[in-house]
């Protein structure tokens, strides 16, 4: 089941087509992006103005509601991203080496320990 998040007065969600949106309360659905250029997308999380993706690839952001993405955070050192929550006064997330945390929009990481 994909995960499906609020957006304003959209649903949005992560599909085998990318990213999809609904504005008829989930009735129907239409693609809101699906190049293949960040990876497979896993997870959307709706932060601040932007809207944060974890993809195959790292962490991405949209401040188009999705329409594009551009790059906040490829590195491996944490490992394969795979969920993104928002704590608060922290952005988490949680890799295939732990929790981490960021107090910079997803920028740099630290371990949660």
């Amino acid at each position: 089941m994909p995960q499906l998040i609020n957006y304003g007065n959209e649903i949005l969600r992560v599909s085998s087509k990318g990213v999809e949106y609904s504005t008829t309360g989930g009735r129907s659905w239409n693609t809101r992006y699906s190049g293949s250029a960040y990876g497979t997308f896993i997870d959307l999380l709706p932060y601040g103005n932007e809207l944060l993706a974890v993809t195959t690839k790292g962490v991405y952001y949209s401040t188009t509601g999705g329409r594009s993405w551009n790059s906040r955070f490829t590195g491996s050192a944490y490992g394969t991203f795979q969920s993104l929550a928002d704590g608060g006064r922290e952005l988490l997330a949680n890799t295939s080496k732990g929790l981490y945390y960021s107090t910079t929009n997803g920028r740099s990481w630290n371990r949660r320990y």
